[in-house]
């Protein structure tokens, strides 16, 4: 495997709209997602497992914005450092003992505006294209901070 970037943090939102607790550990479960979080479970459409963010991405927002952001305020899942989400739509790759699959880019909306607390149409503009991504569970395992992001063969 290839690594190209870790796991930063790692967040829950019990329910939708709940605030988003920091964690050190996940327990993810094939085609269900993260256990706990709000979305576990929900198979409406594919990529609604997991979800991720980058670190550098929340930290480019900020920088625009003036404002210190908490890379929980984004509502991903997992904040990784050292790769480019973006380019992971339609790829595999491991995290640990867990196989995921990026299946589209998390394009920003006015529910994370509204979460932040700022006028809808700055927050789109600023998370254009680095809102993060989101992927499919292929296996089940666990995730913790720290841990390598690896592309598969």
């Amino acid at each position: 495997m290839n690594p190209v970037g870790a796991v930063e943090r790692i967040y829950l939102a019990a329910s939708h709209g709940a605030p988003p607790v920091r964690v050190e550990r996940i327990d993810v479960v094939e085609g269900m997602g993260v256990a706990g979080d709000r979305n576990f479970g929900e198979t409406l459409w594919r990529g609604q497992n997991l979800t991720l963010i980058e670190a550098e991405a929340v930290e480019a927002v900020a920088a625009i914005s003036g404002k210190i952001l908490d890379p929980g305020a984004a509502r991903r899942n997992l904040v990784t450092r050292g790769v480019r989400l973006n380019e992971l739509v339609g790829v595999e790759f491991a995290i640990g003992e867990v196989v995921l699959r990026g299946i589209e880019t998390c394009e920003p909306c006015t529910t994370l505006a509204g979460h932040l607390g700022w006028e809808a149409k700055s927050t789109l503009k600023r998370f254009r294209g680095r809102g993060g991504l989101r992927c499919d569970c292929l296996t089940s395992g666990s995730i913790e901070v720290g841990m390598q992001l690896a592309l598969l063969p």
